[in-house]
């Protein structure tokens, strides 16, 4: 995995890094990252390279590797990012962090727990919309510009099958699929959705 090379811009007395999408952010023991802007994934991966997602994180998250003992362990970036470096020593609401994190583990758990990919579909889409959407005039945009295979890896399934129930629930018109990997979330048809 090669990380990107940040530039710089300095707060008051934080330092704000760029990175661009797909890159990493530098691992750093005694440091987290708050994201200022974009959307990372942390994620690690099997012997056989299978990658595991382990959580999604947009604007005002914090992540690092301090919140893990998983590895191996990384954060990429679904987008471009800014994101800042905050020391472990500096007096932080890491009690909010931590449930953070809980929280999101917990409902990426019971996304995945589903029987049926169309309905982790679902229930994945209406939760990336509440934390990353926007209101459009038809529903829930998330503009995070995912790949099949990004959906597929959230959701420990493949890009063909992630492809082929997309376009079910186009045609059932429960979401728009826009150019460049945007999804309209049709809200009022979430709601009538069956489990």
């Amino acid at each position: 995995m090669v990380f990107s090379s940040p530039v710089s811009t300095h707060s008051r007395e934080n330092v704000t890094k760029h990175f661009k999408s797909r890159s990493s952010l530098p691992l750093k023991q005694n440091s987290l990252w708050k994201i200022e802007a974009g959307v990372v994934r942390t994620v690690t991966w099997h012997e056989d390279g299978t990658l595991v997602i382990l959580g999604v994180w947009g604007a005002g998250d914090v992540v690092g590797r301090p919140l893990s003992k998983i590895e191996p362990y990384q954060i990429e970036c679904l987008t471009k990012v800014e994101a800042t470096i905050l020391p472990v020593g500096e007096l932080y609401p890491l009690t909010e962090v931590l449930l953070a994190h809980i929280e999101q583990a917990e409902e990426l758990s019971v996304i995945r727990s589903y029987k049926t990919v169309e309905t982790m579909l679902m229930k994945l889409l209406s939760w990336l919309a509440k934390k990353f959407g926007r209101e459009v005039e038809t529903g829930q945009l998330i503009d995070l510009r995912l790949t099949h295979q990004d959906i597929a890896d959230m959701l420990n399934s493949t890009r063909v099958t992630v492809t082929r129930v997309l376009i079910n629930l186009e045609e059932q018109g429960l979401i728009d699929r826009l150019p460049v990997h945007r999804i309209v979330l049709k809200e009022e048809e979430v709601w009538h959705y069956e489990i």
